[in-house]
């Protein structure tokens, strides 16, 4: 075989976001085992619109959602590797007509808006109100339509229960618009209502202090909330199963990279201040690995977003642990 055969390389194509911790595989400082990827860095709609309507890259940053809609009916192209690109609260991601509602309850009985029904982001927004205030998903209508552009369709398609209500917002219309005039008394999405709702002085968040009350939920449930993984493509696992544990190296190697730049404030690598203080308060509420990659320090969150996924109508059945993510990334080497 030829020398330079033998040293070849897998050329890949990898989509994800251009984050602090994916600066690292980026800029070249870390390398993926074996790989010469070709990176494109897109926003999440771009990534997961064509990762799971047309299966375009190698590598992908994928919503959780999504892929469980998939795995769970056998239906993946990609295999999950546990990589959390993506993590948040969602109670900010909760915005109401702050002249009709007032409390979580209050939204019994309205209408609220999203751009999907299987976005993660709303999944995790649906469980926290159905765990702490008791409003499921069958207690209100749900009302889909784009945020800033009308027509937005569902990524994966949906066999949800009878006892969910779920419409498409008026042709021409976005859920923004919907929420200025208070046709919509709520809206959950991962990005804020557009213009004109955004401005209205009626609108804003459904709880006024989010972050105390995330706080709350973490210390009682131990939850902090997994927005998006990594999947590679099914068939090159098949070809090559050395790939899930030199991309899951590579991504926590990049991960760290960017926490210890994070750490040196001798001079702030972020355009924000009280980086220091958050830093510290981050690391004393949830521990130094605050920002967890792997299945063992996430199970209990794991287990709680299968339980609600399923229980909300969009996987089949209920999806354990073992089947979600590959099982050469269970473990990993330490010296």
């Amino acid at each position: 075989m030829p020398e330079e055969n033998k040293l070849a390389k897998l050329q890949l194509s990898v989509a994800m976001g251009d984050y602090d911790r994916t600066r690292a595989l980026l800029d070249g400082n870390v390398q993926i085992d074996g790989v010469d990827p070709v990176y494109m860095t897109l926003s999440p709609e771009e990534t997961f619109f064509r990762a799971f309507r047309h299966a375009e890259f190698d590598i992908t940053e994928m919503s959780f959602s999504s892929h469980l809609v998939k795995a769970s009916t056998g239906q993946n192209t990609y295999v999950a590797i546990p990589v959390f690109l993506s993590r948040a609260f969602r109670h900010t991601s909760i915005y109401v007509r702050k002249d009709i509602i007032q409390r979580p309850e209050d939204l019994r009985g309205q209408r609220i808006g999203l751009p999907e029904y299987q976005l993660t982001a709303n999944v995790w927004a649906r469980a926290l109100l159905a765990d702490d205030y008791g409003v499921d998903g069958a207690s209100v209508t749900w009302v889909r339509g784009g945020i800033d552009q009308p027509g937005r369709p569902e990524k994966a398609k949906l066999n949800l229960p009878a006892n969910i209500r779920l419409e498409n917002a008026p042709e021409g219309e976005t859920i923004s618009r919907l929420l200025d005039r208070g046709e919509i008394q709520g809206f959950i999405a991962p990005r804020p209502p557009g213009h004109p709702a955004i401005g209205n002085p009626d609108v804003g968040w459904l709880f006024s202090d989010p972050t105390s009350v995330a706080k709350d939920y973490y210390q009682r449930t131990g939850i902090f909330p997994i927005m998006h993984v990594v999947g590679i493509r099914k068939t090159l696992l098949e070809q090559h199963p050395w790939l899930a544990n030199a991309v899951y190296k590579a991504f926590e190697q990049a991960k760290q990279f960017a926490v210890d730049r994070l750490s040196d404030t001798s001079a702030t690598k972020v355009t924000l201040p009280f980086v220091e203080e958050q830093l510290k308060a981050a690391k004393s509420l949830m521990g130094e690995d605050y920002w967890s990659y792997g299945v063992a320090p996430n199970i209990k969150t794991i287990e709680a977003f299968a339980k609600h996924h399923h229980a909300q109508g969009l996987s089949p059945r209920l999806m354990s642990v073992d089947e979600i993510f590959h099982p050469a990334t269970y473990e990993t080497t330490k010296i």
